[in-house]
């Protein structure tokens, strides 16, 4: 079995990528989104914080800090251009509607990587990150050349894990204690789906997510 390596310097060159889905377009946030991430993030502290890793205390808020957001902003796109990291925002009718990211890119013998998102809670329940899943998924191994993606979610986030039931991605099992959410250790259902997978079932899931 051969193992494409891919230097970040290839990454380096290429333009941010414009991802489109039926009804969703992606791209990385960048410093003149601060008004509206602050608006949809301000708002929306109630529905994603309980989620999130808490923020060191000495640390500016990206959400309300403009310069905290400009450096949060440079510092994923130097993610993007060593090869560690892909975050895009999910836009709906041209407006910020949450963010899809591809984290935690590791090359060599594993060629993996781990998916994280959040919607605004004004467009839940209608499949946006169900669609941006399936449109990162396909970036990730068939531009990236990724062999495996995961997604990690707290067990009672049924709102997160209602995507994956909806994409029917395949469960793994229980990982206790795995990540911290919110000053909590908490217990993360692991998701996963490979090349392989994808493969058996691209067609389904861009007939039903991204075109056709």
């Amino acid at each position: 079995m051969s193992i494409v390596r891919h230097p970040s310097s290839l990454f380096r060159r290429q333009p941010s990528p414009r991802l489109y889905g039926k009804r969703i377009m992606l791209r990385p946030i960048v410093a003149g989104d601060f008004p509206e991430w602050n608006e949809v993030r301000t708002r929306n502290e109630h529905w994603l914080v309980p989620w999130e890793p808490k923020r060191p205390a000495a640390s500016a808020d990206p959400t309300r800090d403009r310069s905290a957001f400009e450096h949060r902003c440079t510092a994923r796109e130097r993610e993007r251009a060593a090869d560690h990291a892909y975050p895009f925002g999910v836009f709906v009718d041209q407006r910020l509607a949450g963010e899809v990211n591809i984290n935690n890119v590791t090359r060599g013998a594993l060629q993996s990587a781990t998916i994280g998102y959040w919607i605004d809670e004004a467009r839940a329940g209608r499949s946006y990150i169900a669609e941006a899943v399936v449109v990162v998924a396909r970036y990730a191994f068939e531009e990236l050349h990724l062999h495996r993606l995961e997604i990690c979610i707290v067990p009672r986030n049924t709102n997160s894990r209602r995507v994956m039931e909806k994409l029917d991605i395949r469960e793994e099992g229980v990982a206790l204690r795995f990540l911290e959410i919110n000053g909590v250790w908490e217990d993360h259902v692991r998701y996963g789906i490979t090349v392989e997978e994808w493969t058996a079932r691209r067609d389904e899931l861009l007939a039903a997510w991204v075109s056709g």
